[in-house]
């Protein structure tokens, strides 16, 4: 077995699987200094991850034109070519969790069959929402409800055959309550079941094979039942390298949205001005603040600003609540479940569908970029499931974020749907989507101590993302080490920051994220599926000792 425990991974605590290799954490590192500051790389993964992402950041400062109008091409032929796969893919991984939640491997521990947790509930909820999707529920709770109900309501339009409106399925052309019906659904369908099993399927394969199996903490280690020894070389190499990718374009993404909310935000606020040199120096700044957070540590950084950022939503999700016509927003929770559940096959089908804009601009988009965050947000909660059995794991990953997402979507969104509906108020419905949250928050009380909460929790959640998305990034390039030294997590910190500004300032802005997203999200979405039958294997071979 690996010396997991010397490098920072706990060994297992009663009856667990441990694998038979010697290979040994960090054998193939290349340790070092340059002045006072040390590193411990992973020589393939770190030196091919690395390159290749400061040759992309030159390239996209150096040719903008010609880099927005790559981006632009590979949005539109991943999204229109591979829609059916993204969708099918994540059904797959939904299933296969359910599946494991009713089987008798549900009963296997996480750490031995002895072990206990590390964190209570309200630790462990309060850094797995604040890592998982803060950023975009922040960017996502307002526009998205009011978009899906807005061209659900305004019905399809066809020209040449095909349809050119963006509703979802069929829309609910002339009534109000469908639309509204309809349009909660779509959201929810994005933000329930099937990102959350995305992240579960990553980070249980993390935590088994690390704290069962005594394997290094990357992605590579869940290979190891079909790859044998061979993934410790190219096979393994290549795997998170793609890992690596997909984090960081993934991160950059959310980055890049998070600026542009906070940019809005601000303006509204303190009058400061929207535009790229804005959204450029806020990046900076808050990844400056990022790199306090990550000398911090976990413990001291991450997880002191997840639970401040936390009490801070729920704050302002129980002002909204409140404020605006209650009984109204909390039919609007349970009328929005049943929704979900009856719209859930139609919108989760893969095939014969003709609302392709809604499934490809995005449902497609939205895999991919769950996809993407799968490694960063599947090692954080590995990092801190220590403890857990499996069943207790994906249930409480599955099932409790999807509510408390349809309870921030439902009091967000339906406030702003209500605003439309009953009172009128088209603000917020006609601005753009960095804007709708305070356009929102203007037609309430308290509008400038609500509007400046927000912007305070867009720029903790970019702070405690990029922190995390560091963590993530610099583990596995660093051969699974989970104490490497602190210089390179600044260096990948730099470099998030770096990307999401260059892909900022290329044509196409927020779209060219987009872009860049869906294309790392589609290899990668490969190795998850033959992820899921390699969890099975170790889930099996656990079982039969624990």
């Amino acid at each position: 077995m690996t010396d997991a425990a010397s490098e920072g991974i706990p060994p297992p605590d009663g009856a667990a699987g441990l694998i038979d290799t010697d290979y040994i954490i960090g054998q193939d590192n290349v340790e070092g200094s340059v002045g006072p500051l040390g590193f411990d790389i992973h020589n393939p993964v770190f030196m091919v991850s690395a390159c290749s992402v400061v040759a992309f950041v030159f390239y996209t400062l150096a040719l903008p034109e010609q880099a927005g109008a790559v981006f632009s091409w590979l949005f539109s032929a991943v999204t229109t070519g591979f829609d059916w796969f993204f969708l099918t893919a994540a059904n797959i991984f939904v299933l296969f969790c359910l599946f494991l939640i009713v089987s008798p491997l549900g009963s296997v521990r996480l750490g031995g069959k002895a072990a206990t947790a590390d964190y209570s509930y309200v630790g462990w909820f309060s850094m797995l929402f604040a890592a998982g999707m803060g950023i975009g529920l922040m960017f996502y709770g307002v526009s998205e409800p009011l978009t899906h109900f807005s061209t659900a309501l305004g019905g399809t339009t066809v020209e040449g055959g095909v349809r050119t409106d963006w509703a979802p399925l069929g829309g609910a052309v002339g009534d109000e309550a469908e639309a509204i019906r309809l349009g909660m659904a779509a959201t929810i369908f994005h933000w329930g079941l099937h990102p959350w099993a995305i992240y579960a399927v990553v980070g249980l394969a993390l935590s088994l094979f690390s704290y069962n199996k005594g394997l290094p903490l990357t992605l590579r280690s869940a290979f190891y039942p079909l790859l044998g020894e061979r993934v410790w070389g190219w096979p393994g190499h290549v795997i998170d390298i793609l890992a690596v990718f997909a984090t960081l374009f993934g991160l950059a993404t959310s980055l890049g949205f998070g600026a542009a909310q906070a940019n809005a935000g601000l303006n509204e606020v303190f009058g400061l001005p929207i535009g790229n040199t804005t959204e450029v120096l806020l990046i900076s700044g808050i990844t400056a603040i990022a790199l306090i957070s990550v000398l911090r540590g976990l413990d001291g950084g991450v997880k002191i600003l997840s639970e401040i950022n936390m009490g801070l939503a729920f704050l302002l999700l129980a002002f909204v609540l409140l404020v605006g016509p209650t009984l109204a927003i909390l039919d609007t929770f349970g009328s929005s479940l049943l929704a979900y559940a009856e719209y859930l096959p139609q919108l989760a089908n893969p095939i014969g569908r003709d609302d392709t804009n809604f499934m490809q601009g995005w449902t497609s988009f939205y895999w991919a970029w769950w996809i993407s965050w799968s490694p960063f947000v599947g090692m954080f909660i590995a990092r801190v499931s220590r403890g857990r059995t499996v069943r207790e794991f994906l249930t409480c990953v599955l099932l409790i974020p999807s509510l408390v997402c349809v309870l921030w979507m439902s009091v967000f969104g339906g406030m702003a749907i209500q605003q439309v509906v009953q009172d009128g108020y088209t603000a917020a419905q006609d601005a753009e989507l960095p804007r709708q949250l305070f356009l929102m928050l203007d037609g309430l009380p308290l509008t400038t101590i609500t509007s400046l909460i927000g912007v305070v929790l867009v720029i903790v959640f970019f702070v405690t993302s990029s922190d995390s998305g560091s963590l993530v990034i610099d583990t596995i390039t660093a051969g699974g080490k989970v104490d490497a030294p602190v210089p390179q997590r600044v260096f990948w910190c730099l470099f998030e920051g770096a990307v999401a500004i260059v892909l900022l300032l290329s044509v196409g802005g927020l779209s060219s994220l987009q872009s860049m997203v869906i294309s790392t999200g589609l290899p990668f979405t490969l190795v998850l599926l033959v992820m899921c039958f390699a969890i099975y294997r170790g889930l099996q071979s656990e079982r039969a000792i624990q």
